[in-house]
């Protein structure tokens, strides 16, 4: 069984919907105890880190996360699942993350006269491009398009940590992996057919 946790930000339903979509048992849930006891666990969210870090603090949830990746159980995080695994991030004020993973959440620069065009947030299809093959990418060719929607990107302190990276004005990264944990910027539940492949290989990922 999935756990997909919550913590009342971010699209859970949409997450648990795509999990079954492609045969994978996936339940919304808070209870560490569900937590402790499912096969893997999947961090989704939306909105502002400050709150995000609030939220899993509140309802206890940053130990049973800790706790799951430790182990060595999949853990998949998402959008903002992906942010707060790192150090800090400088959204509305320096906020502490997990510090699961080294590094720093920073904002995109605003948008120069040359590409006015570009749009902040980042919204919208945009490519992958695959700098270190991952068991959670097989299937999908590199340049391939998903759907991101974000305002700040992932500093990794550790380069070896990149799985993908996007270009979006500069170039950020879009997808860490080490160990036991995947992470993306984009949003695999939106993102159609790799979104949804992304999901699958991550259901029997060990």
């Amino acid at each position: 069984m999935i756990a997909i946790i919550d913590y009342e930000m971010g699209n859970l339903r949409s997450v648990q919907k795509a999990f079954e979509a492609v045969g994978h048992s996936a339940v919304v849930t808070r209870d560490p105890k569900v937590i402790d006891r499912a096969s893997r666990v999947v961090l989704p969210g939306v909105g502002a880190f400050g709150d995000c870090m609030a939220n899993l603090n509140r309802f206890g949830l940053v130990e049973p996360i800790c706790q799951s990746i430790a182990r060595g159980k999949p853990f998949l995080g998402i959008c903002l699942g992906l942010q707060v695994l790192f150090t800090e991030s400088e959204e509305f004020g320096v906020h502490q993350g997990l510090n699961i993973l080294g590094g720093k959440v920073k904002k995109f620069p605003c948008p120069s006269q040359q590409s006015a065009s570009l749009k902040i947030p980042h919204m919208g299809w945009n490519t992958i491009h695959i700098k270190t093959p991952t068991p959670l990418l097989q299937g999908i060719q590199s340049d391939t398009h998903v759907y991101f929607v974000h305002s700040y990107y992932v500093e990794p302190s550790d380069p070896t940590v990149v799985c993908t990276e996007t270009r979006y004005g500069i170039s950020f990264v879009s997808s860490v992996w080490r160990d036991n944990i995947f992470a993306a910027q984009f949003h695999p539940e939106k993102s159609q057919r790799v979104g949804l492949q992304i999901l699958r290989n991550f259901g029997v990922w060990h």
